[in-house]
């Protein structure tokens, strides 16, 4: 352990930082304290020795135990099941809301929305406490009480963090689902975690077109019999039937309830159940604990964003998606602004995100590579004021160099990096990280995120050199999920069976000689064509390169001769397109080899936060079960995917 994961000294850079990125480095700075010379000794240290690392950073990060832990880590039930911060005290209102209601942070914008159709709200950090005081105290007076869970099926408006925090505050688990959800998928969530309340609102918008949460809320409610009450926020106050001694309008809570104590939760208590759909069976319960989600998200946003109290973070989510509860957990620890941004990118008006920066003086801008392209589709290459932006970070996806260069060069003047990211619901947060302060390569990563034993392994649990393999994790660290919500096993299986002791994440990697990391998809998505093993992203990112795509996506399918054969999914510009051509270039830009056979389609389904849906791609186009669809973004339908009607 600690000698599997390098960092990358690529030879021929696109981001080279200045001394301005190295002197502002949160974890250059403590690095130097700490004793050691390069990145490199302390990443050894950190994995080699979590008793120290994990208190240094707790110490360096100012997170703030109630009462002091004895160990950091107690692996007494086994490697799978450790125990965080064993013999203290944390909350997660008590870092991210009430410690900053007085001093000189009490003034300052603790969180914005901005809404769909232009809407802008903001709370201040003592604002915001005192706003999770009282809705913990109406949740305390409705019969929540420590250990119950609370469904979160709002918009990202500011009563969403408060909502989440006044769980926290209780001892409650929130349960955040995504607005884009329909009754049925909702109503699995209320009734998987038995949730006692649900706190939603009258409706929300997407692209302009009114989505009506309170009406989906009811229809899931008819079968979630545990739910006792809901609180609606009137946030179109358009009005909605409310049922008698069931619903309660927020704004009509008594504004002076008797107030409660904060909890003296265990680090290791539930805060937060984030599920996860699959292709196949029930959604999954990550279940996510005050410390560990605390300490992940403190150390990702501080050491791998290098946020600081002064910045701004703006980023496209929904509190279905753990980007929802990271922004709390970490941008609000801090001291930070956060900026919650619901919808596209491109609603209104494709200059929206730039007119977000502009208007809140964002200086860390989170991006996916999806929302980029469509952006960047619009031809529009003015950008206004981004005078206070200092860094991009991007996750969700795998980037094509073409996008990513438009993002980095065209956008950002080639002077602000993009903090590429990559990890999970599963692990609290990231794995794999773009550093500001060292150099990196286009669409890559520079290095594993602190604490994080991280490897690529071959068919045999070996080291894949030079190859594309599993990413895997050879430790563990706060913040990985404490098990799947009542199925231990089921989380057993999914990450832990294959080899011992190596938690198998799911995505294909490979880092170059160099030493520089690349995602290539998901490992379920695996192309093997005559024995030669590829990701879809890596085949994808090379038909990218014809500019006349706007998207791909790519699979495989069954082939008697070479075991499968690549079929490309691609949405262009000008559907007057010459088919012949566009398919030349593709095999040209992929190699013969992997030649695809190419379909133009009006759109890929993706899911309602910009993921290409490739297995339900896969499925739809062989006639196969498309699994869980809960997630699919009604404006990309899948029905826009051919059916394979056999070779003719």
């Amino acid at each position: 352990m600690g000698n599997t994961s390098p960092f990358g000294s690529p030879k021929a850079p696109v981001w080279v930082p200045g001394e301005a990125e190295r002197e502002r480095s949160r974890l250059l700075t403590a690095m130097r304290r700490w004793g050691h010379d390069t990145i490199e000794d302390l990443h050894r240290a950190s994995v080699d020795d979590p008793e120290w690392f994990w208190r240094a950073a707790v110490e360096d990060l100012g997170i703030t135990f109630t009462k002091p832990f004895e160990r950091v880590r107690d692996d007494s039930e086994g490697k799978p099941f450790p125990r965080w911060f064993t013999g203290g005290v944390l909350n997660a209102a008590e870092v991210c809301a009430h410690r900053h209601a007085t001093g000189p942070l009490a003034g300052k914008t603790a969180v914005v929305y901005e809404g769909d159709g232009g809407q802008r709200r903001s709370l201040t950090y003592s604002r915001l406490d005192s706003e999770v005081r009282r809705f913990a105290a109406h949740l305390t007076a409705l019969g929540v009480t420590r250990g119950d869970r609370v469904v979160l099926f709002l918009p990202v408006v500011p009563e969403a963090t408060v909502a989440f925090l006044a769980c926290a505050m209780i001892g409650a688990v929130s349960v955040p689902a995504f607005t884009g959800y329909g009754s049925e998928a909702l109503a699995t969530r209320l009734r998987d975690s038995e949730a006692v309340l649900l706190v939603t609102a009258d409706g929300t918008t997407r692209r302009g077109k009114r989505v009506p949460l309170k009406r989906t809320a009811d229809e899931a409610l008819a079968s979630a019999p545990s739910v006792r009450h809901a609180v609606v926020v009137r946030h179109l106050a358009d009005g909605v039937e409310m049922k008698d001694g069931r619903d309660l309008y927020w704004d009509e809570l008594d504004p002076n309830p008797i107030p409660v104590d904060t909890v003296a939760t265990d680090p290791n208590d539930p805060l937060t159940i984030v599920y996860t759909s699959g292709t196949t069976g029930a959604p999954k319960g990550i279940v996510h604990s005050h410390a560990g989600l605390a300490v992940k998200a403190a150390s990702d946003f501080g050491y791998g964003f290098d946020v600081h109290s002064e910045d701004v973070i703006a980023w496209i989510s929904d509190m279905g998606w753990l980007v929802g509860p990271l922004l709390i957990m970490g941008g609000l620890q801090l001291g930070a602004t956060v900026v919650f941004t619901e919808g596209v990118p491109n609603h209104p008006t494709p200059k929206r995100l730039w007119e977000i920066i502009d208007r809140n003086g964002v200086t860390v801008q989170g991006v996916a590579p999806t929302a980029i392209r469509a952006v960047m589709a619009a031809g529009d290459d003015t950008f206004g004021d981004l005078s206070t932006l200092r860094a991009f970070v991007s996750t969700g996806e795998a980037w094509d160099e073409p996008t990513w260069h438009w993002l980095f060069g065209t956008v950002g003047e080639a002077r602000r990096p993009i903090v590429n990211y990559s990890g999970g619901t599963e692990v609290g947060g990231g794995l794999l990280n773009s550093y500001p302060f060292l150099p990196m390569e286009a669409a890559s990563f520079n290095g594993p995120l602190p604490g994080i034993d991280v490897a690529v392994l071959d068919e045999d649990g070996k080291p894949a050199v030079g190859e594309i393999g599993e990413l895997a994790v050879l430790n563990t660290f706060p913040g990985m999920t404490h098990a799947f919500w009542q199925d231990r096993e089921r989380y057993l299986e999914t990450y832990w069976n294959r080899w011992d002791g190596v938690w198998v994440h799911g995505d294909l990697a490979a880092v170059d000689a160099d030493g520089t990391w690349r995602i290539h998809g998901r490992s379920d998505d695996t192309i093997k064509v005559s024995g030669r093993r590829v990701g879809p992203a890596e085949l994808e990112a090379a038909i990218l390169k014809d500019r006349r795509i706007v998207e791909a996506a790519v699979i495989g399918v069954p082939d008697p001769q070479r075991g499968q054969r690549v079929v490309a999914f691609v949405v262009v510009g000008d559907r007057d397109i010459d088919q012949e051509a566009l398919a030349a270039t593709a095999t040209h830009n992929v190699g013969r080899s992997f030649a695809p056979t190419l379909y133009v389609v009006a759109t890929l389904p993706k899911t309602k936060n910009g993921k290409i849906m490739r297995r339900a791609i896969r499925a739809r186009h062989l006639g196969g079960p498309p699994g869980d669809m809960s997630s699919l973004d009604p404006m990309t339908p899948l029905t826009d995917i051919p059916v394979y009607e056999g070779d003719k």
